[in-house]
C-alpha cells in the first residue's frame, strides 16, 4: 500500500515467543518481600524508641538524647555502666578500707601541728597540701585565693583597780592646816592572758604562738564595774534583768559554753555593756577535774589551769563569710559593706579559769547568788578555789580594766582544690575540712580532720592507680579562714553557686576528725542511709566485741545540723545535703582543750589518740561514705528519712507554741503544714520504692536486642538521680530568714541565739519565741509551699 497523508499510521511489530521464566522465581520473589519486610521492621524498631521513650530525664528532649535509643549509640558514662569502672564497687571499698595507715595520719599531723598557721597567715601549708595532693594522684589541684577583712592581734590586758585614797596634810597661814584627799586606782590584779610554757608540751613554747584573742574582736579601752553572767544566754541576760541587776555600761563576765561565743558578746552589746570576758570554768569538764582528784595536764588528762580558748566573736548566726562581701565572693576590687551588726562593737578577750578566779572572788558577797537562780545557774567547778559565784555588780571601787587593741586588715586566704573528674559531670561530690587554727597546733581541731582527709585522698589515689574512675566526680577542699566565721568555704560557695546548684548533690564536711572515742555526726535526714552504711563496714578500734564496728557502738543519733563549721554554706545557703563527722570525748576521755595552745600534737599523742587509731578509722568511715555517694548508680539517699525528720521537727515547734506565754494553744493553727508534710511523706515512700525497684532492674540481664530497654532504664535512673539532687534545694525561700537573709532554708539554720545548735523550721520558731502570731502564720504559709514544692518534685 502507497503511504499518503491520508494512510492510517499502522506499523506492523513482529513480536517474538514468550521468553520462559527463571526456574527459581518463586524463591526470589519470596526472598524479596522477606528482606523488604525485615528492612521495614528494622525501620520501625530503630524509630519507634526515639518516639515512645523519654529521651532524658522526663521532657521531650533533644535529637540528641533521643539518638542515644539507637543500637549503635551509648548514652552511657561509661561501659561498664551500671558496674563501676577499672574497679568493681566491692574492690574499691576493699582499697578504701585497706589503705588508711596510723604512721601515715601521725605524719601528716605532725607536720600540719608544727607551727603557728593562722587564717591568712598559712600559704606555705596550702602550697604543701597541693603537692601532697599531687603526689596522691590528684594531679587537678590548685590553690584558690580571696582578700578577706580579719583581725590579728596588737596588744591586750586585763587587770582588777581598786580605788584609793591618799590623805595629804597641808599647812597653811597661821595655826589652820587643811588636809586634802587624793583618789587613784591601784592595781589589785593584773591577768597574765597567756598560757604556761610546758617542758612536755614543744609547741606551748614557740617563740611565735599566737597570743590570746578573739576574731573580729573590736579594739577599746574600758574601765568600768563587772558583773558575772552565767553562759551569756539571751535567757541569763533576761533573767539578770528581772533580778534588776544592773548591766548597763558594766562588763560582762562570762563562762564559756552552751552557745556561740560570739552571741555572748552581741546581747551583752545591745543590753549597753562596754565589754567581755570569757573563760572557761572546770564546771563543764564533767568528771574529769581536779576538783574529783584529776591531775592537769600534761601530767594527766584534767585541763590545763592556764589553758586559753581563743575564738571568732562574729555574730555567726546573721551571716557567716567576710562580714564586708555578704552574699558574693570577696575577690579584689568588689565592693565592701560596713560591718555594723555582723561583728562586736565592744571589746572582748579570753581568758583561762586561772584568771577568771580573782575576779570570781571579788565578787563573793555581791548580789545574788548563782545559786539562788533557776537551774541553768547551778553549778560551777571552782568552788573547791574559794569561788561562791555572786552575780554582782562588783562592789564600789572595785573596777575592770579591759585593754584589746586589733588590727583590721584585708588580705588573702588560700584554698586548696582537688578535683578527681568523674564520667558524669553534672553530679558532684565536695569533700572538705579546713587547715586553719587559732594556735601552732590544732591537732584536735582542724588537723585531725586534716590527716585523716589527706588520708581519704591518697586512699582514692591508689584506687585511680589501679585503674578505676569514679562515677561522680569529686571534689576536694582544705579551706581556709574556717575558724573566724567559715570564711573560705562561704566564699568558694557564693562564687560557684551556679555550678553547685546544678551538679552538687552532697558536701561532706570533716572538721574535728579526733579527740576522743565517742563517733558523733551531723547531717541532713537524706543522708542517713549512707551513714549507717558506711559506720557499718568499718571496724571500731574500742571494741568490747571481737568485730564490732562504728555502728555497734554508736547511738545511732544524727543531730540538726546547724553552723560552726564548713558545711553551713552549702546546707543553709545553697540547698545541698551536708554531713559532718567526727570521735568527741566520752566518759572516761582526757579533757580536750579546744582551741588552746594544749591542742597540741603532744596532747593528741599521749592523751587524745594515741597510736592515731581514731585518725584512721574516721579516714575511713568519710572514705566509705565518700565512695557510696560517687560509685552507687542511683544517689544513696532516702526522702522518706526527710520526711519523718520534718514531722519530728514540726511535732517539737507545737510543743514549744503550747509552752509559749505570749501564744494559747488555740491561737495557731499547724493543720495545713501537718497536711503538706503527711503528703510529702507519701510521695517519698513511693519515691524510694521506685529508686529501689530501679536497683533491682539494674541487677538484672537485658536482652542485647532489647538495647532501648537498658537506654531506657538509664533515663529512668538520671531522673530519680536528679529528683534526689535536688531535693534539699526545694526548701530554700530565696528571701530568707527575717533579719538574716543570708539564710536561704526553711528547715535547717543555727538558732538565732544558740550559733552553734541547728534550728528547725527557724522562721517559725523566732516567730513563736517572740509571741508574733502574724508571722508565725505568715511562715507557716512559707513552708507548706516548700513542702509542696518538695512533693511536685518527687511525683
Amino acid at each position: 500500500m502507497v503511504n499518503n497523508e491520508q494512510t492510517p499510521l499502522l506499523q506492523v511489530i513482529r513480536v517474538a515467543p514468550p521468553r520462559e521464566r527463571y526456574h527459581h522465581s518463586t524463591i526470589r520473589r519470596f526472598c524479596t518481600i522477606t528482606l523488604g519486610t525485615s528492612l521495614i521492621a528494622v525501620v520501625i524498631l530503630f524509630l519507634l524508641p526515639l518516639v515512645v521513650y523519654p529521651s532524658s530525664r522526663g521532657s521531650g528532649g533533644s535529637a540528641t538524647h533521643r539518638a542515644s535509643y539507637l543500637p549503635w549509640s551509648s548514652p552511657y558514662p561509661h561501659k561498664a555502666w551500671p558496674e563501676s569502672e577499672g574497679l568493681s564497687y566491692k574492690e574499691l571499698r576493699e582499697v578504701l578500707l585497706s589503705t588508711p595507715r596510723e604512721d601515715k595520719a601521725k605524719e601528716w599531723s605532725q607536720y600540719y601541728t608544727s607551727g603557728p598557721h593562722l587564717a591568712g597567715k598559712n600559704l606555705s601549708q596550702a602550697v604543701w597540701t597541693k603537692e601532697r595532693w599531687q603526689e596522691f594522684g590528684i594531679q587537678d589541684s590548685s590553690i584558690v585565693t580571696y582578700d578577706v577583712y580579719i583581725n590579728y592581734p596588737l596588744g591586750h590586758r586585763l587587770s582588777l583597780l581598786e580605788a584609793r585614797t591618799k590623805s595629804k596634810e597641808e599647812s597653811t597661814k597661821g595655826d589652820e592646816s587643811v588636809t586634802r584627799t587624793k583618789s587613784y586606782l591601784e592595781v589589785k590584779f593584773e591577768a597574765s592572758l597567756t598560757e604556761d610554757v610546758l617542758d612536755e608540751d614543744d609547741t606551748s613554747g614557740l617563740n611565735d604562738r599566737i597570743p590570746t584573742f578573739h576574731g573580729y574582736s573590736a579594739s577599746g579601752n574600758v574601765t568600768a564595774s563587772y558583773v558575772y553572767v552565767n553562759y551569756g544566754t539571751y535567757q541569763d541576760f533576761e533573767d539578770l534583768l528581772k533580778a534588776n541587776v544592773d548591766l548597763k555600761g558594766k562588763i560582762a563576765l562570762i563562762k564559756y559554753g552552751v552557745i556561740f561565743r560570739g552571741l555572748k558578746v552581741k546581747r551583752a552589746q545591745e543590753l549597753g555593756m562596754v565589754g567581755a570576758v570569757i573563760y572557761s570554768d572546770p564546771g563543764d569538764d564533767g568528771e574529769m577535774t581536779e576538783d574529783n582528784g584529776e591531775i592537769p595536764y600534761p601530767k594527766g588528762p584534767a585541763r590545763e589551769p592556764s589553758s586559753v580558748q581563743r575564738g571568732s566573736t562574729q555574730f555567726l548566726s546573721v551571716a557567716p563569710g567576710d562580714p564586708t562581701t555578704p552574699g558574693y565572693p570577696s575577690k579584689p576590687g568588689v565592693p565592701r559593706q560596713e560591718t555594723n551588726g555582723s561583728i562586736p562593737s565592744i571589746p572582748s578577750i579570753p581568758i583561762s579559769y586561772l584568771d577568771a578566779i580573782p575576779l570570781l572572788k571579788a565578787l563573793n558577797g555581791h548580789g545574788p547568788s548563782a545559786s539562788s537562780m533557776n537551774k541553768y545557774w547551778q553549778g560551777g567547778g571552782l568552788s573547791f578555789k574559794g569561788v561562791e559565784y555572786n552575780i554582782g555588780p562588783s562592789p564600789e571601787g572595785l573596777l575592770l580594766n579591759l585593754v584589746n587593741e586589733q588590727q583590721y586588715v584585708t588580705t588573702p586566704m588560700w584554698n586548696v582544690i582537688g578535683i578527681i573528674n568523674g564520667t558524669l559531670p553534672d553530679e558532684v561530690i565536695v569533700v572538705g575540712n579546713h587547715r586553719d587554727a587559732w594556735i601552732a597546733g590544732g591537732a584536735g581541731d582542724p588537723n585531725s580532720g586534716s590527716a585523716a582527709l589527706n588520708e581519704v585522698i591518697r586512699s582514692f589515689g591508689k584506687a585511680l592507680e589501679q585503674g578505676w574512675r569514679p562515677l561522680r566526680t569529686i571534689v576536694f577542699c582544705s579551706w581556709d579562714g574556717e575558724e573566724y566565721g567559715l570564711i573560705g568555704s562561704t566564699e568558694w560557695v557564693e562564687e560557684y553557686l551556679p555550678w553547685l546548684s546544678h551538679s552538687a548533690v552532697a558536701y561532706l564536711n570533716i572538721d574535728v576528725g579526733t579527740t576522743g572515742s565517742r563517733f558523733k555526726t551531723a547531717a541532713s535526714p537524706l543522708l542517713n542511709k549512707a551513714l549507717y552504711e558506711a559506720t557499718s563496714l568499718v571496724q571500731s578500734p574500742n571494741q568490747t566485741v571481737k568485730g564490732q564496728t562504728v555502728r555497734d557502738l554508736w547511738d545511732g543519733h544524727i543531730a540538726t545540723m546547724g553552723s560552726g563549721s564548713d558545711f553551713t554554706a552549702f546546707q543553709d545557703f545553697a540547698g545541698i545535703p551536708s554531713s559532718d563527722v567526727s570521735f568527741a570525748p566520752g566518759p572516761g576521755d582526757a579533757i580536750y582543750h579546744y582551741h588552746s595552745n594544749y591542742d597540741s600534737f603532744d596532747w593528741m599523742e599521749r592523751f587524745g589518740d594515741p597510736g592515731f587509731h581514731y585518725h584512721v578509722t574516721i579516714a575511713k568511715i568519710l572514705a566509705l561514705l565518700t565512695a557510696e555517694m560517687v560509685e552507687t548508680p542511683i544517689i544513696n539517699f532516702n526522702a522518706t528519712h526527710y520526711a519523718d525528720g520534718l514531722k519530728g521537727y514540726l511535732k517539737s515547734v507545737e510543743d514549744k507554741a503550747e509552752k509559749s506565754d505570749a501564744l494559747t494553744a488555740t491561737s495557731i493553727s499547724f493543720t495545713n503544714l501537718e497536711q503538706a508534710i503527711h503528703r510529702l511523706h507519701n510521695a517519698s515512700i513511693h519515691f524510694d520504692a521506685r529508686a529501689t525497684a530501679l536497683i533491682t532492674r539494674l541487677g538484672s540481664d537485658v536482652p542485647w536486642w532489647k538495647w532501648w530497654q537498658r537506654v531506657q532504664l538509664y533515663y529512668e535512673v538520671r531522673q530519680v538521680n536528679d529528683r534526689y539532687k535536688y531535693l534539699e534545694r526545694q526548701f530554700l525561700y530565696p528571701t530568707g530568714l527575717d533579719g538574716r537573709s543570708w539564710f536561704k532554708h526553711v528547715v535547717f539554720a543555727p538558732g538565732l541565739w544558740t550559733g552553734y545548735a541547728g534550728a528547725t523550721f527557724p522562721g517559725l520558731v523566732e516567730s513563736i519565741e517572740f509571741g508574733n502570731l502574724t508571722n508565725a502564720e505568715r511562715w507557716i504559709d512559707i513552708i507548706e509551699k516548700q513542702v509542696d514544692q518538695a512533693t511536685d518534685l518527687l511525683k
